[in-house]
């Protein structure tokens, strides 16, 4: 049994339309899960991820921390968002660039972090060199650079053949399991 740590009480969101995207949603989430959120297109789960990330905050009710909200959480969206003009490598310590870290002292770990997902070969290459799996994998290491303790993600899989998200979603189950990341 996991330790809780995350608790949405009673979560709703109405956006300045009045469209309401969640009403009373409540959520536990134990360290080092894997959960995932189903339901149909609209239904508001892209909304839950974006308010449990910090990136939008709630209409009504709470999201509870255990410690108070981290300070690194990992978010994958459905598109890879990469910088195109920008290597792997430099997609992928993007995430420490902004906290500071020099080159020197990121590189181990955004060398281990390549190797992680399977892409150390691939560090000089551009993103429009790579398939599309292959950039979801850069978004999921840039995601992983920091080593959050949540890593959150909005269907990255979605626009992949079946081959790719079958190997991808067996290369997340051995991330949870070597990382012990909250998924």
């Amino acid at each position: 049994m996991s330790s809780q740590l995350l608790t949405l009480r009673h979560v709703g969101k109405i956006f300045a339309s009045g469209t309401a995207a969640l009403d009373g949603l409540d959520l536990q989430v134990g360290e080092a899960e894997f959960l995932s959120l189903l339901g149909p297109s609209g239904c508001g789960k892209s909304t839950a991820l974006r308010i449990i990330a910090g990136l939008m905050q709630p209409s009504a009710g709470l999201v509870e921390w255990r410690g108070g909200r981290p300070a690194d959480i990992g978010f994958v969206f459905q598109e890879p968002t990469l910088m195109p003009w920008a290597r792997v490598w430099d997609n992928v310590y993007l995430p420490m660039r902004l906290r500071g870290f020099s080159r020197a002292a990121a590189a181990a770990q955004v060398d281990a972090t390549l190797r992680l997902v399977g892409l150390d070969e691939f560090a000089r290459a551009y993103p429009r060199e790579l398939s599309g799996g292959m950039r979801m994998r850069v978004s999921i290491a840039r995601a992983l650079a920091l080593k959050p303790p949540i890593l959150l993600m909005d269907e990255p899989f979605a626009a992949l053949d079946e081959i790719t998200r079958l190997k991808l979603n067996d290369d997340l189950l051995r991330l949870k399991a070597e990382l012990g990341t909250t998924i």
